[in-house]
């Protein structure tokens, strides 16, 4: 019985280490001038909750266009990313396809080897991609540990079902489409998501690639706000109450915006973690 009362006791604080951080932000983001002085800077409960701190940096633009920016370059990027990776992995998980071998060990490599910071900007800049979003999304297209979590994924599907659709007359791309992929749900939503939250917390190579501060995404422009305490070009006389809401609030407001878009796509794929999808594909 103590046994069991300790655990819910670890428990209950590793949820309080978890949720308290989140409500914190989201708190301090709803809250006043007043409260948010008087608590030091940090609020866990707002009294009057208000959405002036939102309706702020929306009405700056800046926010606005940034997080256009990052829900483009997150969809678009996510989108090859899936793509490369799973056409190069499907290809690495047959065996005798062409040049299997050194591609399989380049992609090795990567995982050991990582190219370092000037050489990548001086490739960037080769191919003309400075100021440009291709420069977010190109460097990140394709992770060499998800090609090998993929590649391994489709060597465990029965070897049957791909002789079985090849004797049908399909083609590799059919059999990729057809039958590895409906029963790859899992690992597709796996790597999906790791790329997108990849792509969507990636600040630094906008930073090293980006001149262009109208091109910025959100996260180089909550860490510009938050570290450097910048502008948001905000005036208060474009707000209904002629005043701005505390800094503290703002800075909050910008980071629960951030955080929303990946903490909604969330919950969809969580199903797919643990899913047994390769049950009763194979009947003896």
């Amino acid at each position: 019985m103590i046994v069991r009362a300790v655990k819910g006791v670890v428990v209950a604080a590793c949820c309080a280490l978890v949720i308290l951080p989140f409500l914190a932000v989201i708190s301090t983001s709803l809250a006043d001038q007043t409260q948010v002085t008087a608590t030091g800077g940090y609020v866990l409960w707002p009294e009057r909750p208000s959405l002036d701190a939102y309706r702020a940096i929306l009405a700056g633009g800046v926010v606005t266009r940034a997080l256009l920016v990052s829900v483009g370059v997150t969809v678009a990027g996510t989108l090859l990313s899936l793509t490369c990776i799973t056409l190069l992995a499907y290809s690495l998980s047959r065996p005798g396809s062409l040049l299997h071998r050194p591609i399989l060990l380049t992609v090795l490599f990567t995982l050991l080897f990582a190219p370092g910071m000037i050489p990548m900007y001086l490739t960037i800049k080769q191919l003309g991609l400075l100021d440009s979003y291709w420069s977010l999304i190109l460097p990140g297209l394709a992770s060499g540990f998800q090609i090998i979590i993929m590649r391994a994924f489709f060597q465990e599907i029965p070897g049957e079902l791909i002789d079985a659709a090849r004797i049908d007359g399909a083609g590799e791309l059919r059999i990729l489409l057809r039958v590895v992929l409906p029963l790859s749900k899992a690992v597709v939503a796996v790597v999906g998501l790791f790329s997108a939250v990849a792509y969507w917390n990636a600040f630094f190579n906008a930073m090293l690639y980006l001149n262009d501060t109208e091109k910025w995404p959100l996260q180089l422009v909550l860490r510009t706000y938050v570290v450097d305490n910048s502008s948001l070009g905000v005036d208060a006389a474009d707000l209904s109450g002629g005043f701005l809401p505390p800094a503290q609030s703002m800075q909050m407001a910008i980071l629960v915006l951030s955080l929303v878009p990946i903490a909604i796509v969330y919950p969809f794929l969580q199903k797919h973690f643990s899913k047994g999808i390769l049950i009763g594909a194979v009947k003896g």
